[in-house]
């Protein structure tokens, strides 16, 4: 019993319990050191997903309610926070969804994470989030990131990661969206930073403001819809025609 308070003691010292698989949890300060040292470690190495992960759980305190409260309001967003579907290799008939017609989103989804050797599969699991329905939030936000740059008809290069980032940072509000989209385009040459101030960032920012919840799109139940047709819902413009 001694034993069982002293450990008691020791979780409340360290942050709390844990409140779901994986949870760490952290204080205020912990927060803040982790934030710092994943952003440090994020605009040096963007491609260091683990980084952007902490990034965005530990600066996501305010943004990550409010798509929350989007999602209750919503009736695909509120079935998708009781249901809590995972996008993964486990849950995806990719055969399937391989036969699918062009121009479906299930086909054009499968093409671009074949096209781009990229897997849902690598999407970090929620650790520092200190509320279960939260850290499934910023779980389902990384899980369709994928399904926004083929909505967004957008590669995984650094200047596709960019224009996706702007989209997700006007529709968000998450700081690490933010910081992605602002700091981003230092890697990029002359000629890829005119089009992205001239086209593809003007473009990702009317579409954000235009779009609907991402978020409230139940993605597993549209993959026979057409992408055009989904943009289209959704409020997404046609990408500009520049290559990426």
């Amino acid at each position: 019993e001694d034993e069982e308070e002293e450990e008691e003691v020791m979780m409340e010292a360290e942050g709390g319990f844990p409140l779901y698989p994986g949870h760490i949890p952290t204080s205020p300060l912990q927060k803040a050191l982790l934030a710092a040292g994943s952003a440090l470690a994020a605009l040096r190495d963007p491609y260091r997903h683990d980084m952007v992960a902490v990034l965005g759980e530990t600066t996501g305190c305010l943004a990550l309610p409010s798509l929350r409260d989007k999602m209750r309001h919503h009736p695909e967003g509120y079935r998708i926070l009781q249901e809590r579907p995972r996008i993964r290799l486990s849950t995806l008939d990719v055969d399937r969804l391989r036969g699918l017609p062009d121009g479906t989103l299930g086909r054009e989804y499968v093409r671009f994470l074949e096209d781009n050797k990229v897997s849902p599969d690598t999407r970090m699991p929620a650790k520092f989030v200190d509320d279960e329905e939260l850290a499934y939030v910023i779980q389902r936000y990384r899980e369709v990131h994928d399904l926004m740059h083929t909505l967004l008809g957008m590669p995984t290069n650094m200047l596709g990661e960019v224009v996706v980032k702007w989209f997700e940072a006007v529709q968000t509000g998450l700081p690490m969206c933010i910081l992605g989209a602002a700091f981003g385009p230092v890697r990029l040459n002359a000629r890829k930073l005119q089009v992205l101030a001239t086209e593809l960032v003007p473009w990702a920012i009317r579409s954000g403001r235009n779009a609907s919840c991402i978020l409230n799109i139940y993605y597993e139940q549209r993959w026979e819809q057409s992408v055009e047709s989904l943009r289209e819902e959704i409020g997404i413009l046609p990408p500009p025609a520049v290559r990426v």
